[in-house]
Formats: C-alpha cells, sequence, structure tokens
C-alpha cells in the first residue's frame, strides 16, 4: 500500500543532509557477522547438507574423469608404439563410463543448484518477513533518525545481495575447495613431477588474490554506503517533487544526486575494476603453468617417464586446477558485500524494540476518563520537552490544546499513545495505567484525523474500512453523511470503489473529510484531532468544522489547533509553552485573564481581520 500523501518524510534528530544516514559498508564485524549469517540458515540445514553432498559428489567425478580420459590416450600410444591394433571394445567401454559419470555429474550439480537456489529465495523471504515485523514493533524514535531510503535499501539491496551470494557462492566455495584438493591428489598419483609444477602457481595466486581483496575492500565499502545515499536521496526528492518544484531547488537536487551518483559510480568503477583484474592475472598464472606442464612433460614423455595419456589429463587437470582457484578469488571478493549486506541486515533486526508489554489489565466499555499525573518526557536524555504535566479529563469532554510550535502540543498526544515511552509519571485511562495494557488495546480506543491526511493505494471503501473491517455499507453510508462527504463520493467516478492513488483528483481538504469519515467509521470512545484544518480553505474549514463537532459529539476529545477560531467551543482549553501548562480553562475564561491565549486570539483575530479587509 502507498501513502498518498506528498510528506512521507518523519524527520526528528539525527538526519543527515537530505535526511540520509549513512548505510552500508564493509562489515564491521566479519567474524561476527557471518556467524548470525550461518545461524540464519540453521532452518534450511538439511538442504544445505544434501547439496553439499551432491556438489561434492559431482566434483568428485569431475576430478576422477580426465585420468581414465588419459588412459585412452595412453592405449591409443602403446597401439602405434607396438604395431597392434586400438582395442576398441576397451575404448567404447571406457567412453560409456566418461559418458555416464559426466551426465551424473551434470545431474548432482543441478540438483545441488536447484536447492541451493530455494533455499537462497526461502531465506530472503524470512529476512523481508523478519524486517517487516520488525518494522511494527520499533518505536518511533527510530524513524526520527533513519532515512526511508536507507530502510528501503535494506529490505531489497541487500536482502538480494544475501540471497543471490547464498544461492551462487556458498557451494561453489566448498566444491572449490573440494575440486583443489582431489585435482591435486589425482596429478600426484598420474605424475609427482608435472604436480608440482601445477602446485608451484599456488602462491604466486594467492598474493595476487591478497593483493587484489586489500585494495578492493574500501571500495566495496564506499559502494554500499553510496547506493544507501542515492537511495535515499531519489526516494526523498521524489516523494516531495512538489515542495523542490515550489522552491526551485531542481538544480540543487540534481547537483546532490550528481555528486551522490558520482560517488558511487567512482566506488562502483573501482571496486569492479580491481575485483574484475582477478580472473585475468589468475588466468595469465594458469597460462604459465600450461606452458610448464608441455615443456617438462614432453622432456618426460621423450625419456619414456610417463605417457602422452598422462600429459593429456594434466591438461586437463591444469585448467581444472585453475577454475577453482579463480572461482575462491572470485567468491572472496562476493562474499565481502555479503556479510557487509547481511550484518546490515542484522543490525536492523537487532535494533532496541518498543518497551516490552506486560499486560495485566484490558481497556473495555471505555468511558474517556483520562488522567495525566507528573507527566515528564524528553525525546532525549538531556533534553526534557515536557515537564511535570498533570491534568485531568472527564469523560465526554472536548479539551483543546494550543500553544506555540514547539510547545509540546503533538507530543503529548503521542505519549498519550504511547508513541513514545514516558520518562516518569503515568497516564491513566479510566483509572488504568496505559502501561497496562496492551498497545494495540490502548490504540483501538482511540480515533485520529490528523494534519497528514493519509490514504493509501486502494478503493475509496477499502480506505474507509481500513480501521474497521467489518463495518457495514449503511454504517459506512450514515458516517459519509454525517461527515459531508457522501455528495463527495457519490460524485466521484466509481464512487466507494473509486481507486485511490498518488494521481487521484482529490483536494487537501477533500482528503481531510475522507480521514474524517474514516474515524467516524471506526467509532472509537476517544478522538485526537491535530491539526485537522490547518492547511484548507475557509469553506472547507467550515464543513470539517462542521463534521468535526459530530464526530467529537459525546466522545473524549483532544484538539490540537493553531487556528483558535475553532475551538470557542471545546469543554476545556490547556494553553502550552516550554512543555509546561500556562494557562487553563474555556474560551470566555482565557480571554478574561488576558493572559498568553489572549495574546494569541487577539494576534490571530487581527491578521484574520485584516486579510478579510484586504
Amino acid at each position: 500500500m502507498s501513502n498518498t500523501n506528498v510528506n512521507k518524510q518523519h524527520r526528528g534528530p539525527g538526519g543527515g543532509p537530505g535526511g540520509v544516514a549513512m548505510v552500508g559498508e564493509k562489515a564491521k564485524n566479519f567474524k561476527a557477522s557471518s556467524a548470525k549469517l550461518l545461524n540464519a540458515l540453521k532452518p534450511f540445514k538439511w538442504s544445505i547438507i544434501f547439496s553439499l553432498i551432491f556438489a561434492i559428489l559431482s566434483s568428485v567425478l569431475t576430478v576422477i574423469a580426465p585420468s581414465i580420459l588419459g588412459e585412452i590416450t595412453n592405449m591409443a600410444q602403446d597401439a602405434v608404439a607396438s604395431g597392434t591394433s586400438v582395442p576398441l571394445n576397451k575404448v567404447l567401454e571406457i567412453g560409456v563410463i566418461l559418458v555416464a559419470m559426466y551426465v551424473l555429474a551434470f545431474l548432482f550439480n543441478t540438483t545441488q543448484n536447484f536447492m541451493m537456489t530455494t533455499t537462497a529465495q526461502k531465506l530472503s523471504k524470512q529476512m523481508r518477513t523478519d524486517i517487516t515485523e520488525k518494522i511494527n514493533r520499533l518505536p518511533l524514535n527510530y524513524f526520527d533518525r533513519t532515512s526511508f531510503g536507507d530502510l528501503l535499501s535494506r529490505v531489497t539491496n541487500d536482502v538480494d545481495t544475501v540471497s543471490q551470494s547464498i544461492s551462487t557462492s556458498l557451494i561453489s566455495m566448498v566444491t572449490s575447495f573440494i575440486t583443489l584438493i582431489g585435482i591435486t591428489v589425482m596429478m600426484f598419483i598420474v605424475s609427482w613431477q608435472l604436480a608440482l609444477i601445477t602446485i608451484i602457481i599456488i602462491p604466486l595466486s594467492l598474493i595476487v588474490m591478497g593483493i587484489i581483496i586489500k585494495s578492493s575492500q574500501k571500495y566495496f565499502k564506499q559502494q554500499v554506503e553510496t547506493l544507501g545515499t542515492v537511495n535515499g536521496h531519489i526516494e526523498e526528492m521524489y516523494s516531495a517533487h512538489n515542495i523542490v518544484r515550489a522552491f526551485n531547488g531542481e538544480k540543487r537536487s540534481q547537483e546532490q544526486f550528481n555528486t551522490h551518483n558520482k560517488a558511487l559510480y567512482t566506488s562502483t568503477f573501482k571496486s569492479q575494476f580491481l575485483s574484475g583484474l582477478m580472473m585475468p592475472l589468475l588466468g595469465f598464472i594458469g597460462d604459465l603453468g600450461y606452458i610448464g606442464i608441455a615443456v617438462v612433460g614432453g622432456i618426460l614423455v621423450l625419456q619414456g617417464v610417463i605417457g602422452l595419456g598422462t600429459i593429456t589429463s594434466f591438461v586437463i587437470y591444469s585448467r581444472q586446477y585453475n577454475q577453482p582457484l579463480r572461482q575462491i578469488g572470485s567468491i572472496t571478493n562476493t562474499l565481502q558485500s555479503t556479510v557487509a549486506a547481511a550484518e546490515r541486515v542484522f543490525e536492523f533486526l537487532e535494533e532496541p524494540e518498543e518497551a516490552p508489554e506486560t499486560v495485566t489489565r484490558t481497556l473495555t466499555n471505555v468511558q474517556g476518563n483520562v488522567t495525566f499525573e507528573h507527566v515528564s518526557f524528553g525525546y532525549t536524555k538531556n533534553k526534557e520537552i515536557i515537564h511535570d504535566f498533570s491534568f485531568e479529563v472527564k469523560a465526554g469532554e472536548k479539551v483543546a490544546i494550543v500553544g506555540p510550535t514547539g510547545a509540546g502540543k503533538t507530543t503529548l498526544v503521542n505519549l498519550l499513545m504511547r508513541f513514545y515511552e514516558l520518562n516518569k509519571g503515568a497516564i491513566y485511562i479510566d483509572g488504568i495505567n496505559i502501561t497496562d495494557v496492551s498497545r494495540g488495546n490502548l490504540r483501538e480506543c482511540f480515533g485520529m484525523v490528523l494534519q497528514d491526511t493519509w490514504l493509501f493505494e486502494g478503493t475509496l471503501l477499502e480506505n474507509l474500512k481500513f480501521a474497521r473491517p467489518e463495518a457495514t455499507m449503511e454504517e459506512i453510508i450514515e458516517a459519509a453523511k454525517a461527515s459531508n462527504t457522501y455528495h463527495l463520493i457519490k460524485s466521484q467516478s466509481g464512487g466507494f470503489d473509486m481507486l485511490i492513488t498518488e494521481d487521484t483528483n482529490l483536494s487537501a481538504g477533500e482528503k481531510q473529510l475522507l480521514t474524517i469519515t474514516r474515524a467516524m467509521v471506526e467509532n472509537a470512545p476517544m478522538l485526537i484531532l491535530d491539526e485537522a484544518t490547518s492547511s484548507v480553505d475557509t469553506r472547507t474549514e467550515q464543513l470539517i468544522q462542521d463534521a468535526m463537532d459530530r464526530l467529537t459529539q459525546g466522545r473524549t476529545s483532544f484538539v490540537i489547533a493553531h487556528r483558535l477560531s475553532t475551538i470557542k467551543n471545546a469543554d476545556k482549553i490547556i494553553v502550552m509553552k516550554d512543555g509546561n501548562i500556562v494557562e487553563t480553562g474555556n474560551h470566555e475564561s482565557l480571554l478574561k485573564q488576558n493572559g498568553v491565549y489572549a495574546q494569541l486570539y487577539q494576534s490571530q483575530f487581527s491578521k484574520e481581520a485584516t486579510t478579510e479587509a484586504v
């Protein structure tokens, strides 16, 4: 489901330029992250074990086959030397055995590839499921300090990197070592002299691999970092493209993107170029081995020490010997980015979750009595926003919360909903401490209408039933009429079945009326209205205000408003400043006090009067 609200980014402390946090890198702890990845593979251990068995069988057959092939060449050489005919029956028998061996090797290899691909996709599915479930358990302060682009990069790029590596590299690494050992043993069995020539290339190959791996590590780190930065920048710029255009920020946005993209290009080019040198260099070293085998092997054949078939076998072995070396070099590079990607996934899965719930009570038949008792809170330990806040709301009262920006109005509501946990104090609903009930039970007691009109991609009916899927059509129509949206809905193409997308032609006020309808359909015993009329015209404001009055009737309601004219009929008005209550009362009594509220109201009234006069 996609959010049709343009303002998708939630920023708070810790957001970097453009809201992009520094992300992925080469594994900070390769050993620990590798252990975690292996632990994540435990549920699939039997599939991996059988894949290893099939891979080993395939490797063994592939290693043995060249020595048998050499026998055919030796038989032909001996027949020529002795002047006898080649024993075709024996050659045919060996040929059938070879074909059978290669067919079995192919079947074993295909089976293990299928099993590992299946395992990798299951792991990928499990990781994405774990990430999605984790998102629902994270406190809001995580999203305050984390870019959405970074999170999406973990769900997509990092999980894909792990999945692809598991399906292609894990078994290849094991079989490469097995093949390398098997070929080494077979070569010494066939001819220890030629085996020594082939073995000489190993130290040289390892030195080359070590140099390339060490040189490319830092660029792999930069590549993953800059990829997350690019993702974050693109996601943020596209989600707020209207704002970017309104402030003529296209050029700056493009310049930022070009900078990030150039950094990604540079790091990717260098990492891929250096890792790409691995195969050609190892191939060159392997070719030197071929030359050595040809020269020394020819001398040994002339001396009668070995047969021509032995050289044939050794050429094949030498080619096979280089292949696992190349694979090990390539896989080593791949494993760096794989473990780094896995580490980023595990870091996210290990993020501190919301405080554990100790559910001892359940909110049922809620009346709506709310008590704030010596509440203190700060988003960071060193900066307290709410200071020793105490207040009591009786069931059915409409309470307005007003004050300058940063006074703590929305924070107070976030605490009431347990989006954040209190530093001190307690909040009670009908005498029950909200920490004694589950967050789900608490939140189902509230309907919310926010300044940001959140509608997801789907039909209008699905949006209205979002909080209460079991609502009947009659209840939805009644709510639409009460919220002044029935005519709006019927006038749309498709009516209740109209598809809501990002391109849906609905004004901010119309969307707000629909969110009020959704709250009416939910029919929760308490309400939170946060700046619900802040961005609409006067006519639409009147419609919204009328709908809100009906919505709040008989319900305990908390209304956050900057437009003080909209909360004149509130039973209680809380005036906040710097996290403290400075005044309380109704509209008339606060005006008589001639304090902060009166100044705010008169300031707004004079501005509105001036605007109307103009």
